[in-house]
Formats: structure tokens, sequence, C-alpha cells
């Protein structure tokens, strides 16, 4: 189960809706779904959480590059929606570097992509490429220290993230109504 929700700053606090991210397909176009969100450029958060998996945060101020934290990469990475979080930079490669063939995971986040036949005997290391992807978190923890959540409470953060993260900022209320 998804959960998936921006939470725009504006001078009045904060303003949440949730959103569908299948028509999202990278980085940059959830950053697009973002500034949509915010028209005078303030700061935008979008959170994704998968239920017992894994959490995601994007953080969009203005026109800057979005900055992006994902609590466990392994488990984003059998999941549609952490595949568009899981970014060559993200993951310390070269653009274009080998690495897991994201699309050849099982990506639903419901199966452990059994190798196929033709990886038995392989090692597992191979099937899919899933054991170059960390297991842990990956990309700025200091994401929100700014907003009052530190490095260390967001590391610690996991079951509810979401509804931590919406709590520490004051917006659980506003999360609420999407949710």
């Amino acid at each position: 189960m998804y959960f998936a929700a921006l939470l725009a700053r504006t001078e009045d606090g904060w303003e949440a809706s949730d959103t569908e991210l299948d028509d999202v397909e990278t980085l940059p176009d959830l950053a697009d779904l973002a500034r949509e969100a915010s028209p005078d450029e303030d700061t935008v958060l979008v959170l994704i959480e998968q239920e017992g998996g894994w959490f995601g945060v994007v953080r969009v101020d203005g026109e800057e590059d979005p900055r992006v934290y994902v609590s466990d990469a392994a488990a984003a990475a059998r999941s549609g929606y952490g595949e568009i979080l899981l970014t060559d930079e993200l993951l310390g490669r070269e653009p274009g570097a080998d690495g897991p063939d994201l699309d050849a995971l099982d990506l639903d986040g419901t199966e452990d992509g059994e190798p196929d036949d033709a990886d038995v005997g392989v090692g597992a290391a191979s099937a899919g490429g899933a054991d170059a992807v960390p297991h842990g978190p990956v990309g700025d923890a200091q994401i929100l220290e700014d907003l009052g959540v530190s490095e260390k409470e967001l590391r610690s953060m996991t079951e509810d993230a979401v509804t931590e993260i919406a709590d520490a900022l004051g917006a659980s209320e506003v999360l609420e109504t999407v949710r």
C-alpha cells in the first residue's frame, strides 16, 4: 500500500494535497508536479511511503534542483515509485553507469524478484542486480533540518514516517485531510 502527498509551505502555514504519481516517470517530472503546487515558489515536500517498506522525501524550493532522501534504497528499488527517486546521482553512480537494471526488477513491491531459469547458479548478486543498490538510507538526510526534523530523527523514522514528519512540521491536521 502506497501513500503520496504534497505539503506546500505558504505564508498561512502548510497546505496538503494528495497526489497521483501514475503519470510521473522521472524525478524532474515529480519536481515539476511539486512546483505546480506552489505558484509562489515556496518549499514543497513530496512525501511517499510504502507501508512497512520504505519512505521518501523530495524537497523542492523554487527552481532549485530537488533534494531527495530515501529511507531504504534496496526496498525502494523494488517499487515503481522508488524507481523515480533512485537516480544515478542519488546512488553515487555516473549517469548511465552499470548498476542494477531497475526495469528488470520486480517493481510492484510484492515479490522478491526471484531469478529466472537463466539466472540459476549464477549467484544472487547478479540476479537482477539488486545487490548494487545499498540497503539502508540514501540521499540528503539533512533535507528537513531547517524545518525542525534533524538528520538523526529522520534516520530513526520507520513505520509511520510520513505522519511523524507532518507532526514535526505542524502539518499533521492538513495531512490527515488527504489521507
